[in-house]
């Protein structure tokens, strides 16, 4: 295409790191492809919404950004709803909106390109499905494009897709598929290429990143990836992997990340819940004698360890006592990080049958007490953490509210991007830059401190002279 003939497109991301993921690489198809990217929906020739469907809010929110841009669509732009709503929901969708052009599924993002042909050629306006029923998920198929999303000094790896996990609550095999993982020799090419980049943090995801490889036949999967990771990207500061499933974080997952500083002293396992009976309803691992032993290793094997996970409350049949078994394995855990999710009944997982007998203002009164623990729990981390020194990578500026000074904001290795919490550094500091910060204040969720200076220290003839 030249100049004057340069079709663009406008691409809204929904979801999680690993959707912005799959947003990332159709971006980079179709600006291969010759569109040029637009801010603005208006100046767009394609409309792309790669879109969330896995709870009840995220399929609305979803409905809702597919319903403001078919509102202001013009007649000559294409609008194509992409991702796990259109994956999982189909023609009910477009049902729903009318005004949708395009349907594209989870597992053949790398068609956008094709779909966007087709919509050009199209005699009849009706929608066009690019839905293949046997279509694989995505894994060995993706050609060239990388599998990375770049935020600031740090970029998510996407190791795998699909899960074949058979949690009763979820919906993600019924719209990602079963596990595909990708080869190591294309994970290693995008690190390098990410280190080349000057990225400072590598954040590796999928929907089970302890599974990965399993297909193939690899128990030891991911520590053999993280072994030859740090190998690959000597020069990448942080190294932290999102979603380790319970009961799969093996000894030598544990001892890898204890040998090496690249690979952050940082577990993100969510649990769901902590009662067997619970557990066993939603078809997740229920032996907590195991997290116990695995907890307990891993803290004395990693100094420093923060721990992430997250639960589900007012899960059909949990009854108070079964919630209070949970209250009381955060207080006695006490996680670092922690999410909490009100139940979400989904059609067509296997809890289908058990229905959604807990009412709302239950699951919310538990979650709002829950969510109350933690931030109790929380804040004495936090304060725990006020005269030491952390390491915090910079992301932004700002300003304090009624100060002149400067503000730096980053995190330190206890923080996953949007999910964790902040360090807010006195005296501003480079953007990707990582600094020593000491710690001199606590909220309950983020932290505030100063750069630590470097002082040079001179002795002469017994005395100590520092500058």
């Amino acid at each position: 295409m030249t100049a004057m003939t340069q079709k663009s497109f406008h691409l809204v991301s929904l979801g999680c790191a690993k959707n912005t993921v799959d947003s990332e690489s159709m971006a980079q198809l179709m600006l291969e492809g010759g569109y040029r990217s637009s801010l603005q929906a208006n100046d767009a020739d394609v409309l792309i919404v790669n879109t969330c469907g896995f709870i009840g809010p995220a399929k609305e929110e979803s409905y809702q950004v597919l319903g403001e841009l078919v509102a202001q669509k013009r007649t000559d732009q294409w609008l194509i709803a992409a991702g796990c709503l259109s994956q999982r929901y189909g023609k009910e969708v477009i049902d729903r909106v009318p005004g949708i052009d395009g349907l594209l599924g989870t597992r053949r993002w790398m068609d956008i390109l094709k779909l966007v042909g087709q919509l050009d050629r199209r005699q009849s306006p009706e929608p066009l499905y690019h839905l293949p029923e046997n279509a694989a998920t995505v894994g060995r198929d993706e050609g060239e494009v990388l599998r990375i999303a770049r935020q600031g000094a740090s970029a998510y790896l996407k190791i795998a897709d699909g899960c074949r996990r058979p949690c009763a609550f979820c919906a993600i095999p019924l719209i990602k598929g079963t596990l595909v993982s990708r080869p190591m020799e294309s994970i290693l090419a995008e690190a390098r290429a990410l280190q080349t980049a000057g990225i400072r943090e590598i954040i590796l995801i999928a929907q089970d990143s302890t599974d990965w490889a399993h297909e193939l036949g690899q128990r030891e999967g991911l520590a053999t990836l993280l072994e030859a990771m740090v190998n690959e990207v000597t020069d990448v500061d942080w190294i932290r992997i999102l979603y380790n499933f319970p009961g799969s974080v093996t000894d030598r997952q544990i001892e890898v990340m204890a040998k090496h500083n690249q690979l952050i002293p940082y577990l993100d396992m969510p649990l769901q819940h902590a009662h067997p009976a619970t557990l066993k309803r939603m078809r997740r691992p229920a032996n907590m004698d195991w997290v116990y032993r695995t907890l307990d290793k891993m803290r004395a094997a990693i100094p420093d360890l923060a721990l992430r996970s997250t639960f589900i409350v007012g899960y059909p049949g949990e009854t108070e006592d079964e919630f209070e078994t949970l209250l009381n394995f955060i207080e006695e855990i006490r996680f670092d990080r922690l999410g909490v999710f009100t139940f979400s009944f989904e059609p067509g997982t296997t809890s289908e049958p058990l229905g959604d007998p807990v009412p709302q203002e239950v699951k919310d009164e538990r979650k709002a007490r829950l969510m109350e623990l933690q931030q109790r729990i929380s804040l004495e981390n936090n304060q725990a953490q006020v005269g030491k020194t952390l390491d915090v990578l910079i992301e932004g500026h700002g300003e304090i509210e009624g100060s002149a000074e400067p503000v730096a904001v980053g995190r330190s290795y206890r923080d996953a991007p949007e999910i964790d919490g902040l360090v807010f550094v006195e005296g501003g500091a480079p953007i990707g830059e990582i600094v020593p910060v000491k710690i001199t204040g606590a909220m309950p969720y983020d932290l505030s401190g100063e750069v630590e200076t470097v002082r040079n220290v001179i002795t002469l003839e017994g005395l100590s002279l520092a500058n």
